[in-house]
């Protein structure tokens, strides 16, 4: 089940956390992983590490030519992509609304936002061609909820989970699911960016009252990128230990 054999994904910000679990799940399954992330070093690292024939790529995510060279760089190694997981993300500066500046809330747009959009544009086209294809892209529970002291992470997130709705009802009669995930508190060292009290704030929120893990995110991401996820696009799918159930 969940048969990834012949497959090539592509997993971004998957030098670490949830893009190595991710990346490490989807080659045990069978996959050719590009391991994309624009620690190139980590990149190389997670690459040798998971094995199967797993490739390291630089990327930038905010870099419209960083992105289209990666998916050539895949193209013209593996022949095919399969899957996209779009991963990459920051959590931005944690602070109320009156000590964000433009800078803060451009970078993190950037990246959460503009990144899924350069990347998704950038295979959507070789899998219409080829009428297969499988992108789940990482949202947030704050996408759905709006966490205090971040406007602009919440707001990326949020949009994101609105990007993948519509990405999916133009692509949905060619063989193609669209899907985003929305986990809540994932231990990872993106909570480094945040305080304890806002981690605190959010793992009280979750009637598990745990932190997920990045092992657990990896197996939702398997099934939405497997052929077995056939008619499901659209989905928004919390990952969130209870937290919100729509």
């Amino acid at each position: 089940m969940f048969d990834l054999a012949g497959h090539t994904a592509i997993v971004t910000g998957a030098a670490e956390g949830i893009g190595e679990a991710v990346a490490a799940r989807l080659a045990r399954a069978g996959a050719t992983v590009a391991v994309a992330d624009r620690n190139e070093a980590g990149a190389r690292t997670v690459a040798e590490k998971i094995g199967s024939g797993a490739i390291a790529v630089a990327l930038e995510v905010t870099d419209r030519n960083s992105v289209e060279r990666m998916v050539q760089t895949v193209l013209d190694r593996t022949g095919r992509i399969d899957i996209l997981v779009n991963n990459a993300g920051i959590g931005g500066r944690a602070a109320p609304l009156w000590e964000q500046t433009d800078e803060h809330w451009n970078d993190c747009l950037a990246v959460n936002l503009t990144g899924v959009f350069y990347c998704c544009r950038a295979v959507i086209q070789h899998m219409r061609t080829r009428r297969y294809g499988r992108i789940v892209n990482v949202a947030s529970i704050a996408g759905k909820e709006g966490n205090p002291n971040m406007t602009a992470y919440s707001a990326s997130k949020a949009g994101v989970i609105a990007f993948t709705k519509s990405l999916a009802k133009e692509v949905a009669a060619e063989g193609i699911c669209v899907n985003s995930i929305t986990p809540a508190v994932i231990r990872t060292r993106i909570l480094d960016q945040l305080t304890q009290a806002q981690i605190d704030y959010m793992v009280q929120r979750i009637p598990m009252g745990r932190t997920g893990s990045v092992e657990e995110v990896a197996a939702l991401i398997h099934f939405l990128a497997s052929p077995d996820c056939s008619f499901v696009t659209g989905a928004c799918y919390d990952i969130s230990g209870g937290r919100a159930t729509y």
